[in-house]
C-alpha cells in the first residue's frame, strides 16, 4: 500500500493515506522498541537485561529480503526511494540436504568445492548454468531443441541428467519455488528466474539477497516520503469506521466522523473481510539468539531454505537471519526467523526442522496468519484489495501483486520507464546529471 501511494503520487494522483496503526507499514511492520514484541505477543513480564536496551531492536514481523537485481530495487531505484536507505549484502544463502546445511555455491570457485554435488555432477551443473546465461527468449538459438513456451522444466533437467539433489536446491534455492508444480510447468519462467538469482549474484558476490539498516520497516517510510514530496497525505492512528459504497462503488472512506471523499480506495485485507477469502496459512517463529547459526561459517545474516522434499512436505521452509550488523538487535544478538505455509493442525511441529537448526533460542515469538486473496477485484467498486504477505523470504512475489493492482488500477502495465520520465518533468534534467 505505501508502495503503490508513492507510485500514484508520482503519476499525479491526490493520495490520502491512512493507518488505523500508529506505525508504518501495517503487518510488515518492524517493531521497536523490544518491550512492544513482548506486549505484542501477551508475554509475561519485560525482556530480561541480557537483551540490551530495548530500542536497540526492530523487529521484522514479516521477514523477507530484496534480490539485488529484483522488482522492488528497481522501484526504489527508479523512484529514488534509495536516498532515504542503506543496504547490506545478505552473507550467505544455505539449503537443507539430509539434516544438514550447506552453502548455495555462489561463484564457480564454490560450487567446485562444494560437497552438494559429485564431481560429474558439478560438470552437468556447470553446463546447465551455462544454457541458463546464454538463453535469450527472444532469440531461439539460445534454445538447443528446447521450446520455452511447451517444454516442460522437468525435461529440461532430463536434458542436463541433473539428480533429484540437484533439481531441489535449483528449484527452491535458486528459482525459488515453493513447491515443485513448477515442474511439470514450461520451463520459461523457471529459466528466467535462476537467470535473475546469477545476476542478482554477479552484483555482490555474496549472495543475491539485500536487507535495509534498521529493518523492513524503513521501506514503507521510504514511500510515504516519496508520497508526501509529490503532494500525498499520511495519517497515523487514523481509525477506519466505514467504507463509503453508493451504487456498488466507493466514494469515500469515514474516520472520526467525517467522510475522505475517493474514486479509487486501495486496502489490505483486514479493512473489508467481505470481499476477501481465505486462502492458507503461515506460520512464522521470531527466535532471538545469542550466538550465529551453526555451520554457516558464523555469518551475521544469511537465508537457509529447507526444500519440501528433505522433509516429507508440499512446502518448503524458510530461515532468514540478522544481527546487530543490521541496526536491528543489540550488540552480540541473533534475530533467526523461521516461516513456512501451514499444512497440517499442528503446525508447530511442521516447522520444527527449522528451529533445530536455530538451538540454543533464548526467545520465540510465535505466529499464525491467515492467508487472504481478493474476491473482488474492484473493477465495479473501484477498491482494490492486496494479498496477504505469503511464506517467502524475498519481495517478488509482492511485488507481482503491486503491478496487478496497479494494472487494475489504471487500466495498464506498470512501466518504469515511465515513471523515469515523470520525474524528469519535475525535477527537470540538471538534477539528473
Amino acid at each position: 500500500e505505501c508502495i503503490l501511494s508513492g507510485i500514484m503520487s508520482v503519476n499525479g494522483k491526490k493520495v490520502l493515506h491512512m493507518d488505523r496503526n500508529s506505525y508504518y507499514g501495517g503487518e510488515s511492520a518492524s517493531i521497536t522498541p523490544l518491550e512492544d514484541l513482548y506486549k505484542r505477543f501477551n508475554l509475561p513480564g519485560t525482556p530480561p537485561e541480557s537483551m540490551g536496551r530495548g530500542r536497540d531492536w526492530n523487529v521484522d514481523l514479516i521477514p523477507k529480503f530484496l534480490m539485488a537485481n529484483g522488482q522492488l530495487v528497481k522501484m526504489l531505484l527508479y523512484t529514488e526511494v534509495t536516498r532515504y536507505l542503506d543496504f547490506k549484502v545478505i552473507e550467505g544463502s544455505f539449503v537443507y540436504k539430509g539434516g544438514k546445511i550447506y552453502k548455495v555455491p555462489s561463484t564457480e570457485a564454490e560450487a567446485l568445492a562444494s560437497s552438494l554435488m559429485g564431481l560429474f555432477e558439478k560438470r552437468r551443473f556447470r553446463k546447465f548454468l551455462v544454457y541458463v546465461a546464454n538463453f535469450d527468449e527472444n532469440d531461439p538459438r539460445t534454445f538447443e531443441g528446447v521450446d520455452p513456451k511447451k517444454t516442460t522444466m522437468r525435461d529440461v533437467y532430463k536434458k542436463f541428467d541433473l539428480g533429484q539433489d540437484v533439481i531441489d536446491f535449483t528449484g527452491h534455492a535458486l528459482a525459488l519455488y515453493r513447491t515443485d508444480d513448477y515442474l511439470d510447468q514450461p520451463c520459461q519462467e523457471t529459466i528466467n528466474r535462476i537467470k535473475l538469482y546469477s545476476e542478482s549474484l554477479a552484483r555482490y558476490g555474496k549472495s543475491p539477497y539485500l536487507y535495509p539498516l534498521y529493518g523492513l520497516g524503513e521501506l514503507p517510510q521510504g514511500f510515504a516520503r516519496l508520497s508526501a514530496i509529490y503532494g500525498g497525505t499520511y495519517m497515523l492512528n487514523k481509525p477506519i469506521e466505514e467504507i463509503v459504497i453508493e451504487n456498488g462503488k466507493v466514494i469515500g472512506v469515514k474516520s472520526e466522523g467525517e467522510v475522505a471523499r475517493c474514486k479509487q480506495l486501495i486496502c489490505d485485507p483486514s479493512y473489508v473481510s467481505d470481499r476477501v477469502t481465505k486462502v492458507g496459512q503461515v506460520i512464522r517463529v521470531i527466535c532471538i539468539l545469542s550466538h550465529p547459526i551453526k555451520n554457516t561459517n558464523d555469518a551475521n545474516s544469511c537465508q537457509i531454505i529447507i526444500p519440501q522434499n528433505q522433509v516429507n512436505r508440499k512446502a518448503d521452509i524458510y530461515v532468514c537471519m540478522i544481527s546487530s550488523a543490521h541496526n536491528v538487535a543489540a550488540q552480540g544478538k541473533y534475530i533467526a526467523i523461521a516461516s513456512t505455509t501451514v499444512e497440517t493442525a499442528d503446525p508447530e511441529k511442521e516447522i520444527k526442522p527449522a528451529l533445530d537448526l536455530l538451538e540454543p533460542i533464548e526467545q520465540k515469538f510465535v505466529s499464525i496468519s491467515d492467508l487472504f486473496a481478493p474476491t473482488d477485484l474492484g473493477t465495479e467498486s473501484q477498491i482494490f484489495i492486496s494479498r496477504t504477505y505469503d511464506a517467502t523470504t524475498h519481495f517478488e512475489t509482492t511485488c507481482d501483486d503491486i503491478k496487478d493492482i496497479y494494472k487494475r488500477m489504471m487500466g495498464s502495465e506498470f512501466d518504469f520507464e515511465e515513471m523515469k520520465r515523470k520525474k524528469n518533468d519535475i525535477y527537470g534534467e540538471e538534477e539528473q546529471q
